[in-house]
């Protein structure tokens, strides 16, 4: 087991408000999370904002607003077609003037209350709001669709290394891991900062840059010795890991391991860990999450931290004062 678990808050206190906003991130800070997770995508204009896409319908009130209808396009990203909004179509001026709203209003319809109060927030933001917390709280974040973003002039790397040095957060102890699906983009990223990278794989699929035939085949002994010559870890899709040996053996090969994501909707949920109430209806999520705490995780990604916090209270005993 290890000895104290990571919670890491995706997006922010997700599940209780509208995700990758400060209000998600700062109540994420309140219940305990060590660290806040913001998903980076570039304006035109370079600069590094927090959305889970950077097709932004789903998350913003863009469709409402009558002077951007023009750019609502369609867009082929890591292989799919896609219609909506693209925020590497807008200056971080014009996206500062949209308002979040909640992705899953019918899984979360409380999280609706809060449409409307939030601008997208920029890493710096992000960074800032991390470093006024009373205690140490880092960032996690991760790097989406980076060969796209490359093909299309605007390559996240060298931006989000340089926030990092401007803050002081490029070096191996910085309370900071980078996380992305390709490969390609960290082993870019192992020659220019000194900060952990964690390979992020799912159950099904591959790296949309091509580099390996499989998320599958980067989790087998071998891949996972490929991944320790450029990764401090592994950030696995859940379902990967129980009945199987993926955390001894990424264990064996050097390797952290922080699965994702642990939500308390019916819906995701495991099923022995499942309530009634429908699909939106809450089950027993910190039960689940001390299940994983107890196959020997390093840390854990999860819309609801202070189910995380009060699941790792209970599993793992608090470090005792010297």
């Amino acid at each position: 087991m290890a000895a104290r678990p990571i919670v890491i808050a995706h997006r922010g206190a997700s599940g209780e408000r509208p995700e990758h906003t400060l209000l998600a991130y700062s109540l994420a800070i309140e219940q305990g999370a060590d660290f806040i997770e913001p998903d980076l995508v570039p304006t035109k204009d370079g600069e590094l904002v927090a959305r889970h896409e950077n097709e932004i319908s789903g998350t913003t009130d863009v469709a409402a607003h009558p002077e951007f209808a023009a750019r609502k396009t369609t867009k082929t990203i890591d292989g799919a077609k896609v219609t909506g909004w693209f925020t590497e179509d807008f200056t971080l001026a014009e996206l500062k003037t949209l308002r979040a709203k909640e992705r899953l209003p019918q899984l979360r319809p409380g999280n609706t209350k809060y449409d409307g109060q939030a601008e997208i927030p920029t890493l710096e933001e992000i960074i800032a709001l991390a470093k006024a917390a009373k205690r140490r709280v880092g960032i996690y974040p991760e790097t989406k669709h980076p060969s796209y973003f490359a093909s299309i002039g605007l390559p996240l790397e060298a931006t989000l290394v340089a926030k990092l040095r401007e803050a002081g957060w490029d070096h191996a102890d910085a309370p900071v891991f980078i996380q992305s699906f390709e490969v390609a983009n960290l082993k870019k990223l192992k020659g220019m900062t000194r900060v952990p990278l964690i390979q992020l794989m799912a159950a099904s699929g591959a790296p949309a840059d091509g580099t390996e035939p499989s998320d599958a085949a980067m989790a087998t002994p071998e891949g996972l010795k490929r991944i320790a010559d450029y990764a401090a870890g592994i950030g696995p899709e859940r379902a990967m890991l129980p009945d199987t040996s993926l955390v001894a053996d990424a264990h064996a090969a050097g390797l952290k391991v922080h699965p994702w994501t642990f939500r308390a909707e019916n819906y995701f949920l495991l099923p022995a860990y499942r309530a009634t109430g429908g699909p939106a209806g809450h089950g027993r999520l910190t039960e689940e999450i001390a299940y994983f705490i107890g196959l020997g995780v390093d840390g854990v990604f999860s819309d609801y931290p202070y189910a995380a916090v009060s699941a790792r209270a209970a599993s793992v005993p608090a470090p005792q004062p010297r």
